[in-house]
């Protein structure tokens, strides 16, 4: 029997290829003779770069950039050169985890860095990149980005703006004449599952400030900016609409990658599966086993598992999820393509227990072998 593993990673716990792996063990347990393929998966958000990098052939690059506090980080992203393409996970330059809870404060936290990974990207001769926007600590509308880019936004001494949304409240002029001419040639495949506009109650302010340090006036005041900024936009670009579903992604960076370049924000499970080739794998596979950290109502509405799944469907193949938890909505993940999913945790045992890597990769191994039995009866 030909078997694909493609799970997504187990937060804290397993990388989506240890996943894999220990599944795989516990396959073949029960039968030697199987033929396990593992696949790393993501869904555009954390492990992105690993998954397309592993199932590509890629290498990894480190460099440094500015950090969202505005000090040096080391971040890495990926390259493929065969197709000369660059695989970047925001959240390397301008993540919430990169700054302490006691300093999260979006006034002053900046994406310049991505703008510079971007830069680094284009000097390696890539001009196709896939990035991912989660995770971000930033609301400054992707200004960061696109001044590291070479666009002018400037006060009314024709000075660039400081670094983060409080820069916003200075702007009042945008320009274009020193952007990088590379630019233009390169196109951004932008994973993005978020569909909040840019301003507004259901603006990234309103919706995400709150986790990134903002308080409620500086909620107010940041997507007051960010309407003027949007305004501005379209002063110089009459198609940038705020409007648009995603826009706010990223504290707005959504709406500069649509604004500014040459990009289309899509589903991340989608690029992931497409950019992998993954329909080829599972079209050949008897068994597809997926899964992630938890599988809940969430998981179906579009989630790593769930898009192979969806995909295994169009081939009426069977479908076995693995969840370290699972919650009593998951049963939607049924009518998704997902024939049957099971939690691999044996035992009461503490959330810290189960999270351990070699008990989590036993658990997986256990599980799925025990499942496989059933498939080895035909």
């Amino acid at each position: 029997m030909k078997v694909l593993a493609v799970i997504d990673s187990f937060k804290g716990s397993m990388t989506s290829l240890e996943a894999g792996k220990a599944a795989a063990r516990g396959i073949l347990r029960v039968d030697p003779s199987a033929k396990v393929s593992v696949r790393a998966l993501a869904d555009g958000g954390e492990g992105t770069v690993d998954a397309l990098i592993s199932n590509r052939n890629g290498k990894i690059r480190e460099i440094q950039v500015t950090g969202p506090l505005g000090d040096p980080v080391t971040c890495r992203y990926g390259l493929i050169e065969e197709t000369g393409t660059a695989v970047i996970e925001m959240a390397e330059a301008a993540g919430l985890v990169l700054v302490p809870e006691e300093r999260r404060n979006p006034l002053y936290t900046t994406t310049y860095g991505v703008g510079e990974m971007i830069r680094d990207g284009i000097s390696q001769g890539c001009r196709k990149f896939i990035v991912g926007i989660g995770g971000s600590a930033t609301n400054d509308g992707g200004v960061g980005m696109l001044q590291a880019l070479g666009y002018g936004f400037l006060d009314r001494d024709g000075h660039q703006v400081p670094y983060g949304a409080a820069g916003l409240k200075k702007l009042e002029k945008i320009t274009d004449e020193f952007v990088i001419p590379e630019l233009e040639e390169c196109r951004f495949r932008v994973a993005c599952d978020v569909t909040n506009v840019l301003c507004g109650e259901k603006g990234c302010s309103a919706v995400f400030g709150p986790q990134k340090g903002a308080t409620p006036p500086m909620i107010a005041e940041m997507d007051q900016w960010l309407r003027r900024y949007a305004s501005l936009s379209q002063g110089k670009y009459p198609e940038a609409n705020p409007e648009q579903e995603g826009t706010g992604a990223a504290g707005g960076l959504g709406f500069a990658f649509l604004t500014f370049t040459n990009a289309a924000l899509e589903s991340g499970i989608d690029i992931v599966l497409e950019e992998t080739g993954m329909e080829k794998y599972i079209r050949e596979a008897d068994l597809v086993i997926t899964g992630e950290g938890r599988l809940d109502g969430q998981t179906a509405m579009g989630k790593a598992p769930v898009g192979v799944a969806r995909l295994a469907k169009r081939y009426g193949k069977p479908v076995v999820a693995f969840a370290g938890g699972v919650t009593r909505d998951a049963k939607a993940c049924n009518g998704e393509g997902i024939t049957a999913y099971f939690p691999i945790v044996q035992g009461a045992v503490s959330l810290e227990e189960a999270m351990k890597k070699e008990k989590a990769e036993a658990n997986m191994a256990d599980t799925a072998e025990q499942v496989y039995r059933l498939f080895s009866l035909k």
